[in-house]
Formats: structure tokens, C-alpha cells, sequence
């Protein structure tokens, strides 16, 4: 396994946003689930903080896969969250968990990643969030 993929996700889980910024490089392009690209390492704290606040979540079966130069790798899980508080032009939140199947794709230079893009069933989310 990439060892800074697996840093990045073991502080991801820690809630350690800093942990997580040090595994990115400075242009980071993040691409998020149904949103824009954020790029540069501010960006991602703002969504790390935005995201914080509205849930809670742990990923568990984390398979990673590597490409063999080290230059990509990609991860599947499955994210085990809370939805905290109402996020912008989606179901009011009031506790409710949710368990998704997601994954991320990674660019990696120098040990450090430069691109971040997740992709989960966004539908699948808003009906376990809406039934709960």
C-alpha cells in the first residue's frame, strides 16, 4: 500500500485535518463528489472544516491499489458517518447514520499527492438519510 495514501486515510480517521495537509502537496486538485475542483491546500482545509462540522465520519474496509511507479493509486471503502448538522440543499439533518460504499482516486509526486477526486452514490446517501 502507498504509504502516503495510508497516512492520509489514518488521518482522516484520526480527525486530523493537518495530518491529512501534509500528505498533499501545495496545488492539490481536489475533486469532490458532485461539486467543483478546489485547488491548493487552503481550499481543502475549508472543505475539511465545512465537512467537519455537518458529519462524522470513519471509512473501514480500505483496500488501496497501487499503480506499479508509484504515480497513482486508488482506494475503495466504506464511509460509516453521522449527519451532524443541515448541509446547504440537502435533507435536514438530525443525527442521522449512513453507511456508503465510496471510493477515491489519487495523483502522486515526490510523496506527495496532487490529486484527490471521491466518488460515492449520492441518491443512495439522501434516501439513508431521509428513511432514518
Amino acid at each position: 500500500m502507498n504509504q502516503t495514501v495510508k497516512t492520509y486515510f489514518d488521518a482522516f480517521n484520526a480527525g486530523d485535518v493537518e495530518g491529512m495537509l501534509e500528505c498533499l502537496s501545495d496545488d492539490v486538485a481536489h475533486h469532490v463528489n458532485e461539486g467543483q475542483i478546489r485547488t491548493g491546500k487552503d481550499k481543502f482545509a475549508e472543505f475539511c472544516a465545512h465537512m467537519n462540522r455537518c458529519y462524522k465520519e470513519n471509512l473501514t474496509d480500505i483496500v488501496v491499489f497501487e499503480a506499479e511507479n508509484s504515480t497513482r493509486a486508488a482506494a475503495e471503502f466504506i464511509v460509516n458517518g453521522t449527519y451532524l448538522e443541515t448541509d446547504a440543499g440537502l435533507p435536514e439533518a438530525h443525527g442521522q447514520t449512513y453507511r456508503l460504499p465510496a471510493g477515491s482516486f489519487f495523483n502522486l509526486k515526490d510523496g506527495k499527492i496532487t490529486r484527490v477526486t471521491t466518488f460515492y452514490n449520492l441518491a443512495d446517501w439522501v434516501k439513508q438519510v431521509s428513511n432514518g
